[in-house]
């Protein structure tokens, strides 16, 4: 008589908080490409400044934190510290290019308020 055996559970695939539309992607890894040496990924947070009490902030590193969380979009790594992480729930990150202006662009659900100029935010 055979013995049933334990199938493993499916391994399930935690949603990033953030989303990075293909045009960011694609955007991060042109500019990443022309970094000597090559960065790790890419760190989007939030820290305090700007008219309204918070903004954004974008750079490139070459090793995670020890309280950052790690996701992953195709092959890029974007580092999130974990007090970033709670402002950034629900955020989208995109990268428009219009006749006016180009840039990395922020929709965030959590935005109470902003400022004039668009740079700052409050929850």
């Amino acid at each position: 008589m055979a013995t049933p055996t334990a199938t493993p559970a499916p391994e399930t695939v935690k949603k990033a908080p953030l989303n990075l539309t293909p045009q960011a992607v694609a955007k991060v890894r042109e500019i990443m490409a022309t970094q000597d040496p090559l960065p790790a990924g890419l760190r989007i947070g939030v820290v305090g400044g700007g008219c309204s009490g918070f903004q954004y902030s974008m750079a490139f590193e070459n090793q995670s934190g020890m309280m950052d969380k790690v996701f992953h979009f195709d092959d890029l790594k974007i580092f999130v510290d974990a007090t970033s992480l709670m402002y950034l729930d629900g955020c989208t990150v995109d990268y428009v290019e219009t006749l006016e202006a180009a840039g990395f662009k922020f929709d965030n659900p959590n935005v109470k308020n902003t400022c004039g100029c668009g740079s700052s935010f409050s929850v």
